[in-house]
């Protein structure tokens, strides 16, 4: 393993990013969505509106720990709470996600629409070390927007919700293991799958299709929680981490047997 050969590959494809508008957009707008665009939106219009009949939220309410209801002395407060530390978790999601797969799904159809991948192939450069490095390009700007995302939420969600609790209410357990643990793991399966399908993809607009399937997941979770089905307290988001980190494992493996420089060219250079 080179490792300064793997970051020059990772440097190379992060400064390419800023040239791609497809990838760079969701870099900025996504993290104002569902950082500050979301988390305030629900914020205010629970501390302005009566929502004690809403169906969906009387659902939800109904699954939660009654000893959590309890602390909560009145029905906005606990909208709120569910809202902040249940409702949004799912959606926090799709930032690093989306982000790593629009980049992901760009490092080898990108090389080739710019006619740069051959050359990468005839380089003495390990096929394995240019993986690693098209790998970091695609983790580092992804979870950096999901950490930027999350310090954002956090001094709004405290902001405005202060006045009403009284002390800082985010983040909670859950968000704490969902981004440590179960971002990361979600987001390098995001990213090993992409790779994976853009190595054998002749187009970013093919690569992008057979990719966007990874964000089904998190449409269920996202319809799960607001419907009252799924819960997602820490227990279930820990085992949820195994389990991304179990199929990461299987994907990079996969990956490393399969991707030969031969076989890479074929498919690419056709």
């Amino acid at each position: 393993m080179n490792t300064s050969m793997i970051w020059a590959v990772a440097r190379k494809d992060m400064s390419s990013i800023w040239r791609t508008s497809k990838v760079w957009i969701g870099l900025i707008l996504l993290p104002l969505l569902f950082g500050v665009l979301f988390p305030a939106g629900l914020i205010l219009l629970v501390r302005t509106v009566d929502m004690s009949q809403n169906a969906e939220m009387a659902q939800l309410l109904k699954v939660l720990p009654p000893e959590l209801l309890q602390s909560l002395p009145t029905e906005r407060h606990r909208l709120i709470y569910v809202g902040v530390n249940f409702l949004l978790a799912p959606l926090f999601m799709l930032i690093p996600v989306i982000n790593a797969l629009m980049i992901a799904v760009n490092s080898f159809v990108g090389e080739k629409e710019q006619n740069t991948l051959e050359s990468l192939l005839f380089s003495p450069l390990e096929i394995k070390d240019l993986f690693l490095g098209k790998l970091l390009a695609s983790f580092i700007p992804s979870y950096t927007a999901a950490l930027a995302s999350f310090v954002l939420s956090g001094l709004l969600i405290n902001v405005l919700a202060y006045p009403l609790f009284q002390e800082i209410i985010f983040p909670n357990a859950n968000w704490l293991i969902m981004l440590l643990w179960v971002a990361p793991a979600f987001t390098f399966c995001t990213i090993l799958f992409s790779v994976w399908v853009s190595a054998r993809s002749k187009t970013f607009q093919e690569a992008q299709q057979i990719g966007g399937v990874i964000v089904l997941p998190i449409v269920g979770l996202i319809v799960g929680q607001s419907t009252g089905l799924l819960v997602l307290g820490p227990t279930l988001l820990l085992i949820l981490g195994f389990i991304l980190w179990g199929v990461s494992l299987g994907l990079l493996s996969i990956i490393s047997k399969m991707n030969q420089r031969d076989a890479l060219f074929e498919r690419q250079v056709q």
